[in-house]
């Protein structure tokens, strides 16, 4: 018997996200995601001052706006000719700012967002549980363990805000940093200021060693047969991120599904809109030449949400990308925390491709970013330059590209008469929840559900958690919505 299964809103994400699955005998045969909503920031900032991208972008997520602001100055850094003349003290601030960022999401993720897939917290606590409604069933964690995970979900939440005032101690605020600029940093390094971001990173550097990577492994123990499920497209790609004065934190790469790894070029990346609410004039282009013209009448199409590719291929981003990335190309922490981890369960660096590999690759890429982090402290020199001078040219071209808690992100500019005449943004989750593309290869999350096995499909609790694990981010500014209507329809919350 053939089912059609419809989840919208996906709930515990960031934004608006929809999923459909086509189930025959137990089975997905075929999955839809869905982005529900229109960002529109590319036409925002078309005719404003190319400085304006920097403080503007930051608001398509409030979430990992570091990324974007970080993406965003390696992109007037490019156009404005800026690229080997950042100061070391601007790299290493602009790195410790990303850090802060990237330990506040992944802890979100897991602890505030995910967890409570496996974590009975509405058990634990009763009738005064505010986590319901809820898909029923499957938890395996019981007693004094599921007692344990719920508690670290109340300290997650004072690790989080920790992480968000050693962002702006060198930021100014968060979210929305004003420390980030074309050139470097704002913000100078000084003694006071360097021990009050350590104090606290040592805290979640602890946090993460004896809390967060026990949980994910204590988890992992009891869910084994979810290193199995969701495993997804296979191709991997980063960008690379963390630019600091002798390179790169993570490398840049394509690593195929048998891990043959490609180098990576940004001229090879593409998006197509067959199946977008987009003009198809502006499908398979490079986003250095792309487009933003919105068409919603569009037969075939089911989503705001590009379908960007490498090579015409589908590929997966994030953490599991950056581990896997690393790993195959020798760097050698990257190799021990993952040995070590899934040394645990007799898995080598294959199993990162599922839904466990995923949650185990964010904790683990956490602790080797927080312990890099105190590293990049100690090399700041409160005595030199974080910032060089700059001019808007009148003409120019530029890109940036770094990696987001959730995977690849990157900006391109196009500065005409000293004004932003065209601007493109793609987000990892525009890689990870794309739709088919113009060839019909289904988006790299539309793979993992596909083949899944759904026991209940009125308790499809396998498809949430296969989805979450990608962390999805659709939490933009910008809303579509038609106030011809009144019905808005019924929403089931799960």
């Amino acid at each position: 018997m053939v089912t059609k299964i419809k989840i919208d809103p996906i709930t515990r994400i960031e934004g608006h996200m929809a999923i459909e699955a086509v189930i025959d005998d137990g089975v997905v045969k075929d999955a839809k995601s869905a982005g529900t909503l229109f960002r529109g920031f590319e036409i925002i900032l078309q005719g404003r001052d190319p400085r304006d991208a920097n403080r503007l972008t930051q608001r398509i997520c409030g979430v990992c706006p570091t990324s974007h602001a970080t993406a965003s100055a390696l992109c007037l850094d490019n156009a404005f000719g800026l690229g080997d003349k950042i100061p070391d003290n601007g790299k290493l601030i602009r790195c410790l700012l990303l850090g802060a960022n990237f330990l506040q999401s992944h802890i979100l993720h897991f602890y505030h967002l995910a967890a409570l897939d496996y974590v009975d917290a509405a058990g634990a606590l009763g009738a005064l549980s505010p986590f319901v409604p809820r898909y029923e069933g499957d938890y395996r964690v019981t007693g004094e363990a599921n007692a344990e995970l719920v508690n670290h979900y109340v300290r997650a939440l004072d690790i989080r805000r920790k992480c968000q005032e050693m962002l702006a101690i060198f930021g100014g605020k968060m979210p929305h940093n004003v420390g980030i600029v074309p050139g470097g940093v704002t913000e100078k390094p000084t003694e006071d200021k360097i021990t009050n971001f350590l104090w606290r990173l040592n805290e979640i550097r602890d946090f993460i060693d004896n809390t967060y990577v026990p949980d994910v492994i204590a988890v992992a123990k009891v869910y084994g047969d979810y290193f199995e499920i969701g495993k997804g497209c296979r191709r991997l790609l980063a960008y690379g991120g963390f630019d600091l004065p002798t390179g790169k934190l993570f490398k840049s790469g394509v690593v195929s599904p048998d891990l043959q790894l490609e180098p990576f070029a940004k001229e090879n990346i593409t998006e197509d809109v067959k199946h977008s609410w987009y003009v198809d004039s502006s499908s398979g282009k490079n986003p250095a030449q792309g487009e933003t013209k919105p068409e919603l009448k569009k037969k075939e199409a089911y989503s705001f949400i590009k379908s960007p590719r490498y090579k015409g291929q589908v590929c997966e981003l994030g953490p599991l990308a950056r581990m896997v990335s690393n790993y195959v190309q020798g760097d050698a922490m990257t190799k021990k925390l993952v040995d070590s981890v899934l040394g645990e369960f007799g898995a080598g660096v294959d199993a990162l491709y599922s839904v466990l590999g995923r949650h185990a690759a964010r904790a683990l890429e956490s602790k080797l970013v927080a312990d890099a982090m105190a590293d990049w402290l100690q090399e700041l020199k409160p005595d030199e330059p974080t910032i060089v001078e700059s001019q808007i040219p009148d003409e120019d071209e530029g890109a940036g590209l770094t990696e987001a808690p959730r995977g690849a992100v990157g900006h391109w500019i196009t500065i005409k008469d000293k004004k932003i005449a065209r601007y493109q943004v793609i987000t990892p989750t525009a890689w990870n929840a794309s739709p088919k593309d113009d060839k019909d290869q289904p988006g790299a999350v539309e793979q993992a559900l596909i083949g899944t096995k759904v026991k209940d499909k009125d308790n499809p609790f396998e498809l949430v958690r296969i989805v979450r694990a990608f962390d999805p981010c659709l939490a933009c500014s910008v809303h579509l919505l038609d106030g011809r209507g009144s019905e808005l329809g019924v929403f089931r919350v799960v």
